[in-house]
């Protein structure tokens, strides 16, 4: 059986489907302001840059061991200059590198050499060295608890650590 057309007239009829919202996506459509789906970086990704990153420093560290220990006239090690200043070279090295790096630009050295970058969940914008500081100190938390904290990336949706959510952070390819 078939029903005949609705009269022309009919207020039921021929209806257009209503406007955007202001300032966004059609619904069901992308993103707000027609804004990408964020692509989170993966585990494997952010383990790789931390190991190149503390592959940069470990010079600084081996030699801080190597040339600044050593033993007194009773066999009991001891340290020198040598040690200090190659200590504190890493030190320096770690910083401008994790803190004023990825806090500027949003890559580390490690993280430039895999594509990936740490930015800020809001505004999508690297996160300044004070906050890249605060990160690595949160990391502390991550770690104490059996350092599951490092391992929530493989099943948070946003792929973030622990200290990543303290100070709002992702990162991001």
């Amino acid at each position: 059986m078939s029903y005949p057309p609705p009269p022309p007239n009919d207020p039921y009829g021929n209806q257009t489907p209503p406007p955007p919202p202001y300032g966004g996506a059609p619904y069901g459509g992308a993103g707000a302001y027609g804004a990408p789906a964020v692509n989170y970086a993966n585990w494997g990704q952010r383990v790789g840059a931390y190991l190149i990153d503390g592959i940069i420093v470990a010079p600084f560290s081996i030699l801080a061991s190597v040339l600044g220990q050593g033993t007194d006239e009773n066999g009991l090690p001891t340290v020198n200059a040598f040690y200090w200043i190659f200590l504190l070279l890493a030190f320096v090295v770690q910083g401008y590198n994790r803190w004023f790096q990825a806090g500027k630009t949003g890559q580390s050295w490690g993280k430039k050499a895999l594509g990936i970058t740490l930015v800020d969940a809001n505004t999508g914008q690297p996160i300044g060295a004070g906050k890249a500081f605060l990160r690595d100190l949160a990391h502390f938390i991550d770690a104490i608890i059996c350092y599951i904290g490092f391992l929530f990336p493989l099943w948070d949706a946003k792929r973030q650590t622990l200290a990543d959510k303290i100070v709002s952070t992702v990162v991001t390819r």
